[in-house]
């Protein structure tokens, strides 16, 4: 019995700064979606800068030059949509790719995959972000329901991980990750859509919901994809700004994996002008 209370405070010894850490930041970033304009350009592009950050540290060594290219690289997926649109976005971003991978090729022995990945992933997410919240419809409720949906699935992944246990979901990726959790992600953003159609009076809440449950399979692939980076590189967290959570990066791998496939489902639906339409309305 004495060894079961040490194994059990381990098993949920973060939790309480993990609740609080996202007790002071949830009302943050909420305020600052429902402000939007210029505002949620830079908070975006501030995101992107910290995890090109990260990345560039693990990945590039610390490369100051490489971090330049990264950073460069979220702020034009932040911002410039707002001056020059989507394709010039992603045709800069897209030059800032490949000077990279030349730069990385040059600079390091390294011949992992994984440094021709950084680009994109810190400068892509930015543009859906801001592609969903630009929406004049459903801009703020296309941004809540990702955010919902992610802190649901990671939420109930985590008490359901934990409390059922049982088979690995990738043990060479994520030891902690279990099939258990993957159901409970699901389940959780499918609660949350259910919730926001309901707010909302959304039409085919249903089909929302199933959408949602299909997206924190996204939300947990984009955690093993962050997972199997650090992994490569032998690092437990990508940094430690955030308390409970380790880094920037570990706290919104799942965002920026959902953040990006709501985006493209959104647009695909209804325009690139539209996308929050696209993701909410069916």
């Amino acid at each position: 019995m004495a060894g079961e209370q040490p194994a059990a405070a381990a098993k949920w010894g973060d939790l309480g700064v993990r609740a609080l850490s996202a007790a002071v930041l949830i009302p943050a970033v909420l305020a600052d979606v429902w402000v939007g304009g210029i505002w949620f350009h830079l908070f975006v592009a501030l995101i992107g800068i910290l995890m090109a950050l990260e990345w560039v540290t693990i990945v590039h060594g610390g490369s100051p030059l490489q971090f330049a290219l990264h950073a460069a690289g979220a702020m034009c997926g932040a911002l410039l949509p707002l001056d020059i649109g989507l394709a010039g976005g992603l045709a800069a971003i897209a030059v800032l790719a490949v000077v990279s991978a030349g730069v990385a090729a040059h600079q390091s022995p390294d011949v992992s995959r994984w440094r021709y990945f950084g680009v994109a992933y810190v400068s892509v997410p930015p543009i859906a972000l801001v592609l969903l919240r630009e929406d004049p419809d459903y801009g703020i409720a296309a941004i809540v329901l990702v955010m919902l949906m992610v802190w649901a699935a990671d939420t109930l992944a985590y008490f359901s991980g934990r409390l059922i246990g049982g088979p690995k979901l990738a043990p060479r990726l994520s030891p902690k990750k279990t099939w258990a959790g993957l159901l409970g992600a699901m389940a959780g953003s499918a609660l949350a859509a259910w919730a926001v159609g309901l707010a909302l009076g959304l039409p085919a809440i249903l089909v929302l919901v199933l959408v949602a449950a299909a997206l924190a399979i996204v939300e947990q692939g984009g955690d093993l994809f962050k997972s199997a980076m650090k992994r490569h590189y032998g690092v437990k967290d990508s940094g430690r700004l955030i308390p409970g959570h380790g880094g920037v990066i570990d706290r919104v791998d799942g965002l920026v994996a959902v953040a990006t496939a709501a985006a493209l489902i959104g647009a695909l639906r209804a325009g690139v002008e539209h996308a929050g339409s696209g993701i909410l309305l069916w």
